[in-house]
């Protein structure tokens, strides 16, 4: 009896430690609401107590049964505390993000024989002059210093001229921003087959992050990419979305610019338009700038996904319900009016889809926003828990976003503490279509889409009704 006695007095001590651990973790996340977490501490407590209790009962079996209760408690409690810190960690690689990358690009005709940079240090190098001069410089300061002497360089007024010279031979090398390459594409057909990347650079540039708030109503910017590299790499907008969240009316308005809008860039076009789209490649922010100046909103953080985001965050989430307007068939699937549950790969084909509709991109932009509102219906129930670290393990390195660790945590809390679901609304702009030439694109006609500018003062006026909870 002596050695049972033993053997329970280290099992208590072992939960005693164990249940610490499980309420220091839980709290330390700040995800659990104090509500809940003063609720499992009780629970905790009682636990403890009760298996000490049983185990220095007289009887043997009332023994045995106290440790077994305490090791089933240790179980559970080391499982818990093991997701929580792991779902801790996983939100502090997806938020926070405080630099944005700029990847720099050396590129050649594709049948030129170079195979590195050190091949191509007698090369005449071509460099645009028109826009992102910080970073070509920077480049250019990178490439002399890894062939380590001087280069051979001709200035050209546009991205496109520049890319023209290489391929006419008037220069063997050109260099620029990755993010431009959309824009060649746009303008040179088959640019991307003609060439070759030789080398690229890394440029990170530091990303203000100014005093913000979940507690109170903000707005959250959401870019969506088609980039292969790092989520964090300077790239061509396709999604743009504002989303509008007032967490005391639990109410959350989406609303959908087409990529194609013909707008201003703050610090970067001067009065000139361009197509909202070619804003991301000057960096997040500068897409920011853009949709605060049509609508007159204030940005606050920003999330950027690519179409591999969406694929894994609906499959993490065991699919979705979304609804359609219409009945179509892309990428292999067929959707039909009303309801449909989709998984990733069905929800990306239902995203992409324009050329089903009359109104093209417009309605494109009303699905993206339809399986977005979807994905957060479904991410706010509580029966999400329990695949949480599932989503934020499959979402870490495909999703970027300037909300902080904390922050997120604080959402959490909140939808843990107030439940319920949230009411989502969506809205689209609209606009006239045209052909004009853009900032980015210098002399190159291109597709644009004229604002609206009764339709986009009536949407900046819902975004301001929901933001006052009225």
């Amino acid at each position: 009896m002596r050695h049972i006695g033993i053997i329970g007095k280290f099992i208590i001590l072992l939960q005693l430690l164990m249940s610490a651990w499980l309420v220091i973790s839980l709290w330390s996340t700040g995800m659990i609401p104090m509500k809940m977490l003063a609720v499992i501490v009780g629970i905790v407590f009682v636990l403890l107590i009760a298996a000490y209790v049983m185990q220095v009962s007289d009887s043997l079996g009332t023994n045995l049964l106290g440790m077994i209760l305490s090791v089933l408690f240790m179980a559970v409690a080391a499982k818990g505390a093991t997701i929580f810190m792991s779902a801790n960690s996983m939100l502090a690689n997806v938020g926070g993000a405080t630099y944005k990358i700029d990847n720099m690009l050396v590129v050649v005709r594709i049948d030129d024989p170079a195979e590195n940079l050190m091949d191509a240090k007698d090369y005449v190098f071509g460099r645009q002059t028109y826009a992102d001069q910080e970073n070509t410089e920077k480049m250019l300061s990178e490439i002399r210093s890894r062939v380590g002497q001087e280069i051979s360089l001709l200035e050209y007024d546009t991205v496109q001229s520049e890319a023209a010279a290489l391929l006419n031979g008037e220069i063997q090398a050109a260099v620029y921003n990755e993010a431009f390459t959309g824009v060649l594409e746009e303008s040179i057909e088959g640019y991307s087959e003609r060439v070759k990347v030789l080398d690229h650079f890394e440029i990170r540039t530091k990303v203000d992050t100014a005093g913000r708030s979940v507690n109170k109503p903000f707005n959250v910017y959401i870019s969506g990419i088609d980039v292969s590299g790092a989520i964090t790499t300077t790239s061509r907008s396709d999604v743009n979305i504002i989303m509008n969240v007032n967490p005391d009316t639990k109410k959350i308005l989406l609303t959908t610019t087409p990529r194609d809008y013909y707008v201003t860039i703050p610090g970067i076009s001067g009065e000139r338009r361009d197509k909202l789209t070619h804003a991301g490649i000057y960096g997040v922010d500068r897409s920011m700038a853009a949709l605060e100046n049509l609508y007159g909103v204030e940005l606050s953080y920003y999330a950027k996904v690519n179409f591999t985001s969406l694929i894994k965050i609906v499959d993490a989430l065991g699919g979705v319900d979304v609804e359609s307007e219409y009945a179509f068939s892309a990428g292999g699937y067929s959707f039909s009016e009303g309801i449909n549950h989709l998984d990733g790969d069905a929800a990306l084909a239902f995203s992409r889809e324009r050329y089903s509709f009359s109104d093209g991109d417009n309605q494109r932009g009303k699905n993206q926003e339809a399986v977005l509102a979807a994905i957060i219906k479904k991410a706010s129930s509580p029966a999400v828990l329990a695949s949480a670290n599932k989503i934020l393990a499959s979402i870490s390195k495909s999703v970027e976003t300037n909300m902080t660790q904390d922050e997120m945590a604080q959402l959490i809390s909140m939808q843990l503490s107030d439940g319920g679901d949230w009411d989502v609304e969506s809205q689209a702009a609209s606009g006239k279509g045209d052909t004009q030439t853009c900032f980015s694109s210098g002399s190159q006609p291109l597709y644009v889409m004229w604002p609206d500018d009764a339709a986009v003062a009536e949407l900046s006026e819902k975004m301001r009704l929901v933001l006052e909870g009225k």
